[in-house]
């Protein structure tokens, strides 16, 4: 989709491609949303979270208005760039790119999840390496953070692998009831030595020329 660049944006490795979330994929992942298929145990949202509204058909219409106003917000404190992953040409999960006062500080934080059918097999990990490349070598981003909490074990063994320090920890709540978080901290120095080469990303220059990045990354 060429007219709204950000959904021309893809970031492919040898395992897996980030797609921009397009209605059409949307569309074919809406089946697993529909299914519960992006539920876990321990519950791994915070609130609020449309992927808890336990009615089968508006649980997919709040988690399709949700990523549409999302789309349309793009500020210099804060856009956000959905990506559906599609794993064998079948899409199987999402990760995205929020950029928190991206313009200031250069600072961005990622959400994902990933269809029940295709967990255990890496894919957690591919998925956060990809949208890690993009983020530091496609926009030049400085900063990367991410939250889990604290029963999260595979979010939370993800950021350790990849590199990311902690940085303490808050309170948030998961269906009303309170619960612990762990706050994950990754500097561009730290990433580096993690920095792959077998990540191409495409499409890239005209999503950055859309988005309010810094004076000095814009491409105008």
């Amino acid at each position: 989709m060429k007219s709204y660049p950000p959904l021309d944006v893809r970031v492919s490795t040898p395992t897996l491609e980030l797609r921009g979330a397009t209605d059409e994929l949307l569309d074919q992942l809406a089946d697993d949303v529909r299914a519960g298929k992006t539920h876990a145990d321990p519950l791994p949202y915070d609130d609020p979270m449309s992927l808890y509204e336990p009615d089968p058909d508006q649980r997919v219409a709040q988690w399709l208005r949700s990523i549409w106003r999302g789309r349309g917000r793009v500020e210099p404190d804060a856009w956000r760039l959905y990506f559906v992953v599609v794993v064998d040409g079948r899409p199987v999960g999402m990760q995205d790119l929020c950029g928190v006062k991206f313009s200031t500080f250069g600072t961005f934080t990622t959400f994902s999840w990933l269809s029940a059918d295709h967990r255990g097999r890496g894919l957690g990990r591919e998925m956060r390496s990809a949208i890690l490349h993009l983020g530091f070598e496609g926009l030049g981003a400085k900063e990367a953070s991410s939250d889990a909490f604290v029963d999260n074990r595979s979010s939370n063994a993800i950021s350790k692998a990849l590199g990311y320090e902690p940085n303490g920890s808050d309170w948030d709540t998961r269906q009303g009831e309170p619960a612990l978080i762990n706050r994950w901290r990754l500097t561009r120095q730290d990433w580096e030595p993690h920095r792959r080469t077998d990540i191409q990303l495409h499409n890239l220059e005209a999503c950055r020329t859309f988005l309010p990045l810094s004076d000095g990354h814009r491409c105008v």
